[in-house]
């Protein structure tokens, strides 16, 4: 059934949003192939200046597309055929939603004429994604009747929500009639255009978007100082950072307020030396009662998002703080423990230029001296214990050392991120870093780290545990296609490790089988098949010399360390017993 007035309109339709989004400088498109998308896939094919990838999965393709936007901070362009295709989408539009990611979807679908008839490939696509997207349009299927304005100031709203604060997924779900290919018919499409031919003259978006200005209002800031000059003693939390401006403006409070600052792994400070006073050990350092029970803080400034230690978490729950400081760039709710007491949305940068000025200078504490001292010296004990056979926690510490400058981190969930934000060393130069710590899954870890080297335009090296790596092993084929540099490190414990360390592992008889999912596998078929270099060292000695050449390489490469489950958490167990009495013996009781 074909009604519209132009065979072509379809394509002309097609046309129009690719031209619009990239007018809006968005140019990465991620095409899933399918029938009813085909105007579409063939209007970005047609456009030199759209960048696509073309990737069988849409799970993967969400993913990727979850890595690119957290390196690059653009929205990439996921597009796929009507049915169920949609759906494969959701895992990754849930992680770029809880990591506020902009993300533009777009999914093809049956005219009204088809839907709820049981047609084939016919489901209930708008809305599928739920709460997780910021905006969502019903595209109609395309006809001359309706203005081409409609279709491009559909899009300009729908980038501005994607990116507008709180940034995130938004969905246009466009109807298509037969035929889905163009004709390359000489109907009205000229006259149908007409209207636009000033736009199509220059390069802007149909409509330009301003969103408000980014400041803390003279009130808001006069609250957080005041709040920050009643703490006594106090600690800055820093989570997430985007850019070297908002580091260098927290180190800049601090270096005022002189506060200890405990960085996680993905604020960049965790890893790399820093001027001002950067506890960057603060987690096994809370291994000792003692050194806790000295940190008699009354006040917290938390800055960038969730923190990876669960030590810390528990740590500041149990304190009852008088003041406790949240600074995100968004509206929503972060505060699972219900402590925030003054909540500010303002981007972190923003936040410390107002506030820096005012906050009363504090003078650097005996204490503070202490603090920092102890962590330098639990960083050489770590580098003494981690020194014997190679191990989960070790090879952490190994990469953090041997990552080449300049090149990027992605570190999966479960253990990678956990062994990394305790015992990677302290190494020369800025480290751009990814994890999914949004949603926290082990889902799509592959794709998420392709799509962070392509955004970040460097290479990748990818931490990622067996499980995960078996989740997403056909991403191995993005990689693969696209010769993109990601070195994957896949830590073989044969099973899900972390279960290992929780209460459950006490259950001995269902244990196994329930949370330890042994699988027998090892992946260096999985790297033959896609024609990805491989390498099983069994030293430390060994790992660094293939992680080297990986690294150089111009493609992906992939290094499997085999270990054992028991043996990891006796190995954690014994580092963390070692360092407690460490500190044991250092510290004085009730004093740092």
């Amino acid at each position: 059934m074909t009604t519209t007035a132009d065979p072509d309109i379809n394509f002309i339709w097609a046309g129009l949003i690719v031209d619009e989004l990239i007018r809006n400088g968005i140019d990465t498109f991620i095409i899933c192939p399918g029938s009813r998308s085909a105007p579409l896939a063939l209007a970005i094919a047609g456009e030199p200046r759209a960048k696509a990838l073309v990737h069988f999965d849409e799970r993967a393709a969400a993913f990727f597309a979850t890595g690119y936007a957290t390196a690059s901070g653009k929205p990439a362009v996921l597009v796929c055929t009507s049915g169920t295709a949609a759906a494969n989408f959701l895992p990754g539009i849930i992680e770029c939603s809880r990591k506020k990611l902009p993300l533009i979807v777009i999914t093809a679908d049956r005219p009204p004429e088809l839907r709820k008839t049981g047609a084939d490939q016919a489901i209930e696509q708008l809305g599928i994604f739920s709460e997780y997207v910021r905006f969502q349009f019903d595209l109609p299927c395309p006809t001359t009747d309706i203005p081409p304005a409609m279709v491009l100031t559909t899009v300009d709203q729908a980038v501005y929500r994607a990116r507008r604060s709180p940034g995130g997924p938004v969905h246009l779900n466009c109807m298509f009639r037969e035929p889905l290919a163009p004709v390359i018919h000489a109907g009205k499409a000229g006259d149908y255009l007409t209207e636009l031919s000033r736009h199509r003259e220059g390069t802007l978006p149909y409509t330009t978007y301003h969103a408000p200005a980014a400041s803390l209002d003279a009130v808001a800031t006069v609250q957080a100082v005041r709040a920050l000059n009643a703490v006594k003693r106090g600690v800055i939390v820093v989570g997430k950072l985007r850019s070297s401006g908002e580091r260098d403006a927290v180190l800049r409070l601090a270096e005022k307020l002189q506060w200890p600052v405990f960085p996680d792994v993905t604020s960049t400070l965790r890893l790399t030396p820093a001027a001002g006073p950067v506890i960057h050990h603060f987690d096994q350092m809370l291994l000792s009662a003692r050194f806790a029970a000295s940190l008699d803080i009354d006040g917290v400034l938390q800055v960038g998002g969730r923190m990876t230690s669960k030590r810390l978490n528990l740590f500041l729950e149990s304190r009852g703080l008088k003041h406790y400081v949240m600074v995100l760039n968004h509206p929503l709710r972060n505060d699972p423990s219900h402590q925030v007491t003054l909540r500010l949305e303002a981007g972190v940068e923003v936040f410390c230029r107002a506030v820096t000025p005012q906050v009363k200078a504090r003078r650097a504490s005996s204490s503070l001296a202490a603090t920092q001292a102890l962590s330098r010296q639990i960083a050489a004990r770590i580098g003494k214990v981690a020194g014997g056979s190679l191990s989960e926690p070790g090879t952490a510490r190994l990469i953090s050392r041997h990552l080449p400058s300049g090149h990027g981190l992605f570190l999966s969930n479960s253990m990678p991120v956990r062994d990394m934000d305790m015992y990677g060393a302290v190494r020369p130069g800025d480290i751009a870093i990814g994890a999914n710590r949004g949603a926290s899954g082990i889902d799509g870890i592959i794709a998420s780290a392709a799509g962070f080297a392509r955004g970040l335009g460097r290479p990748v090296t990818l931490v990622i545990g067996d499980l995960a790596a078996l989740h997403d092993i056909n991403s191995l084929a993005i990689l693969a296609a696209n010769r993109l540099p990601v070195t994957i490190v896949v830590m073989n414990n044969n099973g899900g490790g972390i279960f290992s360390f929780l209460p459950v592992a006490r259950l001995e008889a269902d244990f196994e089988r329930l949370f330890g999912t042994p699988h027998g596998y090892h992946f260096e078929h999985a790297a033959a098949m896609f024609g990805l270099p491989y390498a099983r060292p069994r030293t430390c000695s060994e790992f660094i010399r293939a992680y080297a050449r990986a690294a150089r390489g111009k493609g992906p490469a992939l290094i499997e360390v085999v270990t054992d489950r028991d043996g990891n958490i006796r190995l954690h167990q014994a580092w963390q017993d070692s360092l407690k009495a460490f500190m044991d013996r250092t510290l004085p009781e009730g004093k740092s």
